[in-house]
């Protein structure tokens, strides 16, 4: 058995549900269930022995704790997260809680359920770190891209409470010998994402005859990720990774916002037209930039290419027709999600 925490979220849903798809072996997943964690994510696990879902926190030591010395997994993968930039800028200490002292007590629980294992299981077990590339920084036009031995230069409440939990993780291989993997992506997109987020944002809004809006000059640079193939990675990862290594996960994907937009319209345009004939580009909206907006993000995945092998299977017009193309045919769930609190958090955030 696995452990998997923040497996409700959008990237842990869909990695216990590619997990299960392919593996027999059972997923243990523990999930605080916040505004992001959602149960419907893993709706066609519903009867599936294989996934056994714990309502819990990470920070909750005595549950951590119990909970591997009941189910006794080979490995636990760190999903659990605050991860919304937006969010942390308004309110960070929940960042701050979650991220650095909740990492922190779940990296204790874990170190002494490693230290009581007999040679062999202790010898096999893994704890994998999943992070992002924010912890980088920023980079200017002509900066390359960030390589794992990037000094961490995190500029959002959110990117700093990441940072300090990989710095934990790293400082927990080095003092106490826990065997880590750590793995820094890029932007995800894909099924499940919580619409607030660029791309569903556009999407669900484009449908609603809402504004699309669009951060400042909409030409912050981003390297896009499909979610899928970030779950393929991680699986690498934790199969044949080096104890101790930082693995860059990216999609070799680096598109400026703005141009994100235009192609989710274009494929609106074409999957769903609206009835007058227009392009759902004309909902297009410049608003204000939010505090320290870094201006480009990009991943270099040469690493994980060379040394395990792994290369993202889909281009983004792939991948991205494929989220189009989910979002589309599932209403039911954007309508779930979409409850009054996050209505007026898009409202608030984006002061439309």
């Amino acid at each position: 058995m696995i452990l998997v925490t923040g497996g409700a979220g959008f990237i842990g849903a869909n990695f216990v549900l590619d997990w299960l798809a392919q593996s027999q072996e059972p997923v243990l997943n523990l999930d605080k269930l916040t505004y992001a964690g959602n149960l419907e994510n893993l709706a066609a696990l519903a009867n599936d022995p294989r996934h056994v879902f714990v309502q819990g926190d990470i920070g909750d030591a005595e549950l951590v704790a119990g909970l591997l010395a009941q189910y006794q997994p080979r490995a636990v993968l760190n999903f659990a997260a605050e991860s919304h930039v937006d969010r942390s800028i308004q309110g960070p200490e929940d960042f701050i809680q979650t991220n650095v002292v909740g990492t922190m007590r779940l990296l204790q629980a874990v170190r002494h359920y490693w230290q009581s294992l007999a040679q062999e299981p202790q010898a096999a077990f893994r704890f994998l770190h999943v992070s992002t590339d924010e912890v980088y920084g920023s980079l200017s036009k002509t900066d390359p891209a960030f390589v794992e031995t990037n000094k961490l230069e995190p500029n959002s409440p959110y990117s700093a409470s990441k940072a300090a939990s990989d710095h934990l993780v790293r400082a927990w291989h080095h003092t106490y010998g826990l065997p880590v993997l750590t793995t820094n992506c890029s932007n995800n997109y894909g099924p499940f994402h919580f619409p607030e987020k660029l791309i569903p944002l556009m999407i669900v809004n484009a449908l609603a005859g809402k504004p699309l809006p669009v951060y400042g000059d909409g030409l912050q640079v981003r390297d896009w990720l499909y979610v899928k193939d970030h779950c393929s990675a991680i699986r690498r990862v934790l199969e044949a990774g080096r104890v101790g290594e930082i693995y860059n996960v990216g999609g070799w994907n680096e598109k400026p916002n703005i141009e994100i937009v235009h192609t989710v319209c274009a494929l609106l345009d074409e999957l769903r037209p609206k009835p007058d004939g227009s392009s759902y580009q004309t909902q297009i909206s410049y608003v204000q930039d939010r505090p320290g907006h870094d201006r480009r993000y990009a991943i270099d995945a040469s690493k994980i290419e060379r040394e395990l092998g792994w290369k993202p299977s889909e281009t983004f017009d792939t991948g991205i027709r494929k989220t189009v193309q989910w979002y589309l045919a599932h209403p039911d769930w954007v309508a779930h999600v979409q409850s009054g609190a996050y209505r007026e958090w898009v409202q608030k955030n984006y002061q439309l």
